[in-house]
């Protein structure tokens, strides 16, 4: 499970298990989790964030897209 950025509070990181699954970064904070695409910014999943935090975190996910998926692309090449 890398983390790949730490801001304000919220981990952005991977689980190792979703090779198959198109890029895409979950955020956890004080028990509340989210799934956001890296290509649209879009949320797949949402489960406590207010509507404000989403907003911040796909803005957060656009801003860093390019960091993002070069660690995508840098953990799930080294997998088999």
């Amino acid at each position: 499970m890398p983390t790949v950025l730490r801001w304000n509070g919220y981990r952005f990181f991977f689980f190792s298990n979703e090779r198959g699954e198109p890029p895409h970064v979950h955020i956890d904070k004080a028990g509340n989790t989210a799934k956001i695409w890296l290509a649209s910014a879009e949320v797949a999943r949402n489960v406590g964030f207010n509507a404000r935090e989403i907003a911040e975190l796909s803005a957060k996910v656009e801003a860093e897209r390019a960091q993002f998926l070069e660690a995508w692309r840098e953990h799930f090449s080294g997998q088999n």
